[in-house]
């Protein structure tokens, strides 16, 4: 056995192993516990030694993440999280780094930070919490909260239209734009794997139920009497089929998706809505499977998977190559560069 092979073996670590010793300080019943077993889960396959991984988040429920993971991590500051992750990134590249963030944290206060890490294309793991609720400070109505939403800060109902988080990065560029939820371990591991191999920024928004603040909210996307008439998987070079007996699919007329019936009219799967990955417009289609209209009837299914996956360089790449440049060239004079490129003489 090599040296090399030795070193490898001794850096693997198991799930376990990542479990602080921190008592957990989320309700009993809150979706947090299953989203933080299954990243417990899935980071030890990843073969990423453990003094190379960072959790950094910002201000919310989902933020005492970093306590609860045994590596390295941070909670930082409302919102701005992503500026901490950015940092980090172009000093440490080499770092695999998982932001946690919330509905509120990211689409709120962090709008505009959410935004430009998008942009930019860190290489870094974005996990969005959306409970669709402020459930730290007991239950006001977020940016993703649906109209007319009864809340304590809302005791009318919200007049507000809520964000819809997917179709905002695809907005924002990014090249990795998922969502899965907290209820189906077995998705969102695969989700959390794909995140993570992808190189840049991915962003996986995860349905997480409050079960105090906003019980039910992704009900109807995770009870097993709804479930397979309300979502439908999206997966690669597949057909887009769902139904109680998978029975139905959807097909595109022109730039509209329709639902057709695969039991009647001669409908095939042959004839139906093939997912690619790499379609930034149908991605964009996609993503407006999401407003449900009065009465329930004739709406889509709200779709689970990748939406968008592009190769895109990276900021930290960009700009170490920059550095390494500025190092090659002749040393700059001070003077020279706080003189500019352009001057004037006046008189």
């Amino acid at each position: 056995m090599s040296a090399t092979t030795t070193s490898a073996e001794e850096k693997k670590f198991t799930s376990k192993e990542l479990v602080t010793d921190q008592e957990v300080r989320w309700c009993p019943g809150c979706g947090d516990y299953s989203i933080l077993k299954q990243v417990q889960t899935v980071v030890p396959e990843l073969g990423i030694p453990r003094e190379d991984i960072v959790f950094i988040s910002g201000i919310g429920c989902s933020s005492r993440f970093p306590y609860y993971m045994e590596t390295y991590g941070m909670h930082s500051i409302h919102g701005r999280a992503a500026a901490i992750v950015s940092g980090l990134k172009c000093v440490r590249p080499e770092l695999s780094i998982w932001m946690v963030s919330g509905d509120g944290d990211s689409l709120s206060i962090g709008g505009n930070h959410f935004i430009h890490l998008l942009r930019r294309n860190f290489d870094i793991n974005l996990l969005l919490f959306n409970n669709e609720i402020y459930g730290l400070t007991k239950g006001q109505y977020s940016p993703t909260s649906h109209e007319g939403k009864v809340t304590k800060s809302t005791p009318m109902g919200s007049i507000d239209h809520p964000f819809n988080p997917i179709a905002l990065a695809l907005g924002a560029n990014g090249t990795f734009v998922a969502r899965s939820m907290d209820r189906d371990p077995v998705h969102l591991k695969e989700m959390l794997k794909r995140s993570h191999g992808h190189k840049g920024t991915s962003f996986l928004e995860i349905y997480q139920n409050c079960n105090v603040f906003n019980d039910g909210a992704f009900e109807i996307f995770t009870d097993k009497g709804s479930k397979k008439e309300e979502t439908i998987f999206i997966e690669q070079d597949k057909p887009l089929i769902f139904g109680q007996n998978a029975d139905k699919g959807i097909k595109l007329e022109g730039f509209k998706p329709v639902i057709v019936d695969l039991n009647a009219n001669g409908n095939s799967a042959n004839d139906l809505w093939i997912h690619d990955e790499k379609d930034l417009t149908k991605a964009g289609i996609l993503s407006r499977f999401f407003d449900r209209p009065e009465g329930g009837v004739d709406h889509l299914p709200r779709p689970f998977g990748v939406f968008y996956s592009a190769d895109r360089s990276c900021y930290e790449d960009g700009l170490k190559a920059q550095i390494e440049l500025a190092k090659s060239k002749k040393k700059a004079d001070l003077d020279s560069i706080l003189k500019g490129r352009e001057t004037w003489v006046i008189g």
